[in-house]
């Protein structure tokens, strides 16, 4: 792989470079009930990185089949699916596009981009941890990252809940989500 020097980082060489689907998992996680969290993750997605010749300029796009939820339990991914959650009839994609790097410390940077959930568009901002490039036994390429992100669900029009009798409610509002992944030349 071609890598160059960056701030004390060896990082690949501009250029796009595609998630490597086999090698990637895009997880969120939920509190359940109050008391215990639920995780799950999408199957179905693609995704690329374009890498700038400065760094801080580069740019992400990502596209999730929603359909493609699964947390284990066929029942619950069902309703994941319905009209109480990601209404996957009517919104087949979850998409997220960055609009720019705000800032970098060491191999984590700061990325703001638009999260588009049920047609609903709103700003976030990840904390993308770079983790190093190299070449796979293969010859081939790639180079790893971790991203984090915390969202409101209700702003995106996820707002099903049921109260329970003990109070509190039975799906926390709050979705993390959690990305490790690799990446290869486009």
């Amino acid at each position: 792989m071609s890598t160059r020097t960056w701030e004390s980082l060896t990082i690949p060489v501009a250029g796009t470079y595609n998630l490597d689907a086999a090698h990637t998992r895009i997880g969120f996680m939920v509190k359940h009930m109050m008391v215990s969290k639920v995780r799950g993750h999408f199957g179905t997605f693609s995704g690329s990185v374009t890498i700038a010749e400065n760094p801080l300029e580069s740019s992400a796009e990502l596209t999730i089949d929603a359909s493609s939820i699964s947390t284990g339990m066929p029942d619950r991914d069902g309703h994941l699916r319905s009209d109480d959650f990601l209404a996957t009839e009517k919104f087949p994609q979850i998409t997220f596009r960055s609009t720019r790097v705000v800032g970098h410390s060491g191999d984590e940077f700061t990325v703001v981009g638009d999260l588009t959930i049920r047609d609903v568009t709103k700003e976030v901002e990840l904390t993308v941890e770079y983790g190093g490039a190299g070449t796979n036994p293969w010859g081939n390429a790639v180079w790893g990252f971790s991203i984090t992100t915390e969202f409101d669900r209700e702003d995106f029009g996820l707002t099903w809940n049921q109260a329970l009798e003990t109070g509190g409610v039975l799906v926390g509002k709050k979705v993390k989500i959690e990305i490790e992944g690799e990446a290869n030349p486009a």
